[in-house]
């Protein structure tokens, strides 16, 4: 299941309190698609990550009561509070949340056993889940070579299992949206199987993924000596997408400015069909500034290119402006070119 189809699953799973467990490979956004449905619902969303917890931090540290003669646990902090401060009054909590357990098969079995009350009864001793919060979980697959922890066949049995599966378009769509540089993006759309490129068998160090693109981003905006760069971004996606970005960097560079293109539309130079690359740089370099007030020119420029590219262009820029489809240039695009798109 792609990311997008990830979200809407969860939150029809959230809204029934149905506990969802995602699985999929590391660095691919598990967690991120969590944190976009908490985002789009209006949630809270509370991560306890389980890997990193012994069965103490969970369930609660034990605290002698020796008036009462018993034993009372000091609840997890992490845990939404069953009664929260009303004026001077402790009311019950009637917030709305999602807490979500990250990394629960790679948690110690015991820690996993403190988490089942949770899922299967709301509860963790005293403690009640508060009635308006949901309980998800994620993890990696043991195919990928992850630490990770037999799932008792019971608990398996209370979630709803979604594979997670990278989707070069969604990722690009959020990319655009989360401010990475038109030369990331431009390099995925031109090799989109460097996206996730995931070799268990070899046990790498470093490889590509949604996660690792982001940090390649951050070091490329730098703009640090160029021995510097190769190895940070080779120690973060591996040495062979290393040299196919420095690349393609290298060619990005030469194209034409967008406040170029804007000015002579006309005029501003048209990579070479016979350099895709740079085709899909400027593409990319455009999509994200498309609005209404600048269609005109830049369907202008667009035009002078291949077909395919003028596809990608229009497909791209439409995704992340919808007001883009309104503009008269568009809807001429779009009825001289239907025929391509059936």
């Amino acid at each position: 299941m792609k990311p997008s189809e990830a979200k809407q699953a969860l939150i029809h799973l959230t809204k029934q309190q149905r506990p969802a467990f995602i699985w999929g490979p590391p660095g691919v956004g598990k967690s991120d698609v969590m944190h976009q449905t908490a985002d789009e619902m209006g949630y809270e969303l509370r991560d306890m990550r389980l890997s990193t917890m012994d069965p103490t931090m969970l369930q609660g540290f034990p605290i002698p009561d020796m008036e009462a003669k018993v034993m009372k646990w000091l609840v997890a902090e992490v845990l939404p509070p069953m009664m929260v401060k009303k004026g001077a009054k402790l009311v019950p909590n009637e917030s709305k949340g999602i807490l979500f357990l990250d990394e629960m098969n790679s948690a110690a079995p015991a820690v996993q056993a403190a988490g089942y009350q949770l899922i299967l009864n709301r509860r963790l001793g005293e403690y009640v889940l508060p009635k308006n919060w949901s309980v998800h979980a994620a993890g990696n697959r043991a195919s990928d070579r992850s630490i990770v922890h037999a799932m008792p066949a019971a608990l398996a049995n209370r979630f709803v299992h979604i594979d997670f599966n990278v989707d070069v378009d969604d990722w690009l769509l959020w990319a655009a949206q989360n401010g990475v540089s038109e030369v990331t993006r431009g390099f995925i759309k031109f090799r989109p199987g460097l996206l996730h490129s995931f070799d268990a068998a070899s046990n790498p160090r470093a490889f590509p993924s949604p996660r690792s693109w982001r940090f390649v981003d951050d070091i490329f905006r730098q703009g640090l000596p160029a021995n510097i760069e190769r190895e940070l971004i080779s120690g973060t996606v591996g040495e062979g997408a290393m040299v196919e970005f420095i690349q393609f960097a290298s060619v990005y560079r030469d194209l034409p400015t967008v406040e170029e293109i804007m000015l002579n539309p006309d005029t501003a130079p048209v990579p070479d069909d016979t350099n895709p690359a740079a085709q899909y740089a400027v593409c990319t370099m455009l999509d994200s500034r498309a609005d209404k007030s600048n269609m005109g020119r830049l369907h202008t420029y667009i035009a002078r290119m291949r077909t395919e590219f003028q596809v990608f262009f229009m497909r791209s820029a439409a995704r992340i402006n919808r007001d883009v489809t309104q503009t008269k240039e568009f809807q001429s695009w779009i009825t001289k070119n239907q025929e391509i798109l059936i």
